[in-house]
């Protein structure tokens, strides 16, 4: 059973922006289309995380919980925080009344100019520490212009491994094009994880190219890993179809046990599903 560890759905909300990205793959976009292709595609749970809505915001997280909810056992949230002490507190209280559905965290490096390791987030840190729930991290490319990529590179996230050894991190995107930054991480820290969503966006000329040179990436960090016992399957739904993302994987110079890992074995273990 394939688990997708990085999805994003507002239901039907008009003010989404992934919605030019589900218009470029041709998605519908909603929560209905969103389970049929799972099943389709053999993907038996998932996580959702709030897409940006209209002003940058994130989507809210109870409105993240109520979709999960409406998902039939499918979907588990993953809470979206703000570098805010206020929205940390919040996502921490929203966190301890459905505490067992939830099964991590995320920041929004790059689109937020704070850094990973700022004093904000401790008590994020502390209680994640606390419950063993990941704390997942946007890295690498960021989807707009404005972006800041001094914020979002990987091994901005090394010091907060370094000093926290029991908080479990996950790099999201795996970093790209950062990737054997990437991998330096997981093969360094115990605690560091990564997710391969969000890789295969659009087409162009170079398209299959560009498959196969991701898939070279990853499968070189892998070896220099020593394993992809690490590494999770995940799309980033709309921004990828299920279809290209289940490509990708197949295009990697891995082992099947390996591929199995990244599919749905890692995981697994890693979010307690």
């Amino acid at each position: 059973m394939i688990i997708d560890a990085h999805i994003h759905c507002s239901g039907r909300r008009k003010d989404d922006m992934l919605r030019p990205y589900a218009k470029l793959n041709g998605l519908r976009y909603d929560l209905e289309e969103l389970l049929e292709r799972m099943e389709s595609n053999g993907v038996g749970r998932g996580l959702l995380l709030s897409p940006p809505m209209a002003g940058g915001e994130p989507l809210p997280n109870s409105e993240v919980v109520r979709l999960c909810e409406r998902s039939g056992d499918a979907l588990f949230p993953v809470f979206t925080v703000e570098p805010e002490k206020g929205a940390v507190k919040e996502a921490l209280r929203l966190a301890g009344k459905h505490r067992g559905s939830v099964k991590a965290f995320k920041v929004w490096l790059g689109y937020r100019k704070v850094f990973a390791r700022d004093e904000v987030f401790a008590p994020l840190y502390d209680y994640a520490e606390e419950h063993d729930l990941p704390v997942l991290f946007h890295t690498g490319d960021t989807a707009t212009s404005t972006g800041s990529l001094t914020h979002a590179h990987p091994l901005t996230l090394d010091e907060v491994a370094n000093e926290r050894d029991g908080l479990k991190i996950v790099v999201c995107h795996m970093g790209n094009p950062w990737i054997l930054d990437t991998a330096e991480l997981l093969y360094k820290h115990p605690n560091v994880f990564a997710d391969i969503s969000g890789l295969m966006v659009g087409g162009g000329g170079y398209s299959e190219e560009y498959a196969r040179t991701l898939a070279r990436r990853i499968s070189e960090a892998v070896y220099y890993a020593g394993g992809a016992e690490k590494i999770v399957f995940g799309t980033d739904y709309p921004v990828e179809t299920h279809e290209s993302g289940l490509s990708l994987v197949s295009l990697l110079a891995v082992s099947q046990l390996d591929k199995e890992r990244i599919l749905w074995r890692n995981a697994s273990r890693l979010y307690s599903i």
